[in-house]
C-alpha cells in the first residue's frame, strides 16, 4: 500500500509499505477519506527527527479487526481518531485505530464531512466537559453559564461551540476574524451569544468580552488558539476564580492569580487513567464518539466545512503548507486516497 510521510520540510513522501495488521483491540480500515490537522505541520517542525504519517482523521470501512474487537466487523462504514505519533495513520491507503475511538456512520453522512470530525470534535469535548466540567449535553446548564470561545472558526472552536449549544451553555461569546460569518451561523443571538473580532485589538477584545457577558460572571474559557496573546486576553477578563483549557502542548503559558491554566490533549484519550483513577479521559472518549455517531445519524450534529484539495496523497503537502500558511479560514482540507497518482485499486 502506498502512504505519505511528512518530514520538516513539509514534503510529504509517498512511499510502499506493507498493509498493516490490527493487534488486539484495534480495526484497520480502508482509508476513503483522510481529514488534516494543524498539529500535521507543527509537530514535524516541533520533532523534527520523527518523519511519520501524520495523518489522524480517518473515514472508510472496516477491512479487519484485531483479537477482542466487538462492535466493528469487516465493511462497516466508520470515522476514526488515530492514535497521533504511532504508525499506520490515514494518510495511506490502509490505517491503524482503537476500538474506543472508532464510531460507526451510517449512510447520510459523506466520508468528506466524517473526516473533519475526529481529533478536532474529541479535542473540544475534554475541553469543554473534562477540563473546564461544564454541563454535558443530557445534563444542560438550567441557570446562565458564560463562555468565550476564543478562535470560533477553528475546527475545535466550532465544535466547542457546537458542544456548548447542546448544553444550553449560554451566552456564548466567540472570538473570530474573518470567520466570522460561519461562526454566526453557530450562535443563539437570542440567547445572548456575540462574535468578537479579534482584528480590532486585544483591548477591543477585552471590552467586548466584558460588555458581552451583560454583568454575568464569566469563569470559563476554551482557548482554541493558545498564542498570539489569547491566553493573556482571556486572564484580563474573567471572573475569579477563573479557568482557561489551552490546546498546544510545549507552550509555557504563565500564572496567573486565582485563573487556572488547563491543558488539553486529544492523546489523552488513549492514556491510562491517572493515578487514584479508576476512569478517565478514555472512557469519556470512548463514550463520547459514539454520542457524536448518534448525533451525525439522527441529525443533531455535524462536521466542519471541509474543502477537498484534489490529488489524493499528492494533495498532502499543499494542503500542510497552506495551514502553515494561515489559509484556512472555517474550513477543512481533506482529500480523497483513491486519486493518489499510481495507487492500484
Amino acid at each position: 500500500m502506498k502512504e505519505a510521510i511528512i518530514d520538516q520540510t513539509l514534503t510529504a513522501i509517498i512511499r510502499d509499505v506493507e498493509i498493516p495488521t490490527p493487534q488486539p483491540g484495534q480495526v484497520l480500515i480502508r482509508v476513503i477519506v483522510s481529514g488534516t490537522n494543524p498539529k500535521d505541520w507543527k509537530l514535524p517542525k516541533w520533532e523534527p527527527d520523527r518523519i511519520l504519517n501524520q495523518g489522524d482523521d480517518i473515514a472508510g470501512y472496516v477491512e479487519a479487526i484485531g483479537e477482542g474487537v466487538v462492535n466493528f466487523r469487516k465493511g462497516d462504514k466508520v470515522a476514526a481518531f488515530h492514535e497521533m505519533l504511532s504508525p499506520n495513520g490515514s494518510y495511506g491507503e490502509y490505517a491503524i485505530a482503537w476500538e474506543h475511538t472508532t464510531f460507526h456512520l451510517t449512510e447520510k453522512t459523506s466520508f468528506e464531512e466524517a473526516a473533519t470530525i475526529p481529533l478536532a470534535a474529541m479535542t473540544a469535548a475534554l475541553g469543554l466537559f473534562q477540563r473546564l466540567k461544564l454541563p454535558l449535553p443530557w445534563l444542560p446548564a438550567d441557570k446562565p453559564t458564560p463562555l468565550v470561545v476564543y478562535g470560533g472558526a477553528s475546527a475545535v472552536g466550532a465544535f466547542a461551540i457546537k458542544f456548548a449549544q447542546l448544553s444550553n451553555i449560554h451566552p456564548i461569546i466567540a472570538v473570530a476574524g474573518k470567520g466570522a460569518p460561519f461562526v454566526e451561523t453557530l450562535i443563539s443571538r437570542e440567547k445572548g451569544d456575540t462574535i468578537i473580532d479579534y482584528r480590532e485589538g486585544d483591548e477591543a477584545v477585552r471590552a467586548g468580552i466584558r460588555k458581552a457577558a451583560n454583568g454575568i460572571p464569566v469563569h470559563d474559557a476554551y482557548d482554541a488558539v493558545s498564542e498570539k496573546g489569547s491566553y493573556l486576553n482571556l486572564s484580563a477578563v474573567l471572573d475569579t476564580p477563573g479557568a482557561i483549557t489551552v490546546v498546544l502542548p510545549w507552550t509555557d503559558y504563565g500564572s496567573y492569580e486565582d485563573i487556572e491554566i488547563r491543558r488539553t490533549m486529544v492523546g489523552s484519550v488513549h492514556a491510562p487513567p491517572a493515578e487514584g483513577q479508576t476512569l478517565g479521559d478514555k472512557e469519556f472518549g470512548a463514550a463520547f464518539f459514539q454520542f457524536i455517531g448518534r448525533g451525525l445519524a439522527q441529525g443533531w450534529f455535524s462536521g466542519h466545512p471541509y474543502e477537498v484539495r484534489k490529488g489524493g496523497l499528492g494533495a498532502v503537502e499543499g494542503a500542510l503548507k497552506d495551514l502553515e500558511a494561515g489559509k484556512a479560514s472555517a474550513v477543512k482540507y481533506v482529500f480523497r486516497i483513491a486519486e493518489t497518482e499510481g495507487l492500484q485499486q
